[in-house]
């Protein structure tokens, strides 16, 4: 009878002791994954700041003319083994302002300049850009047949 008991105990304490370990396992799959997301959300949001950042130098530093609007910028980040890249970068610009120098109509290369009927003539030239940064869930069970997420960030600025 003192054999079986020990015996029931000890099994027992096995089953016991791989539940617990089954669960430590899982509950750190869940945190690795859980890391990974919040990593790759925190990248999106730096690419999308660096890349505004660098559209609104873009803009600066280029001639303000109808011939020579700045209205797109793209790029990539983050190669991947298979060739492609982990994050894709979209920026587009869009013109607020009096500026002269932009043009209008179908001669004009600044397809994206909004109208100015929200400023006056003393109004400088700003520009809204909006920053779109997708990039796959390396966490999702499809691999590269996932759905695409999309980080989305909007400034306006005073040129």
């Amino acid at each position: 009878m003192r054999k079986a008991f020990s015996m029931i105990t000890a099994i027992f304490i096995i089953v016991l002791m791989a539940a617990v370990a089954a669960f430590i396992l899982s509950l750190s799959g869940k945190m690795v994954q859980e890391t990974t997301t919040q990593f790759q959300r925190e990248q999106s949001m730096l690419l999308a700041k660096s890349y505004t950042e660098y559209a609104i130098m873009a803009v600066t530093a280029n001639e303000h003319n109808s011939s020579n609007c700045l209205n797109d910028i793209s790029g990539n980040y983050g190669l991947l083994p298979d060739g492609n890249y982990l994050y894709t970068v979209d920026v587009n610009i869009s013109y607020i302002g009096n500026d002269i120098n932009l043009g209008v109509g179908s001669s004009s290369n600044c397809d994206k300049r909004l109208s100015t009927t929200v400023t006056n003539p003393e109004s400088p030239l700003s520009i809204i850009v909006d920053v779109f940064v997708r990039h796959k869930d390396l966490n999702h069970p499809a691999g590269n047949s996932a759905p695409e997420i999309t980080y989305h960030r909007r400034s306006l600025q005073k040129i």
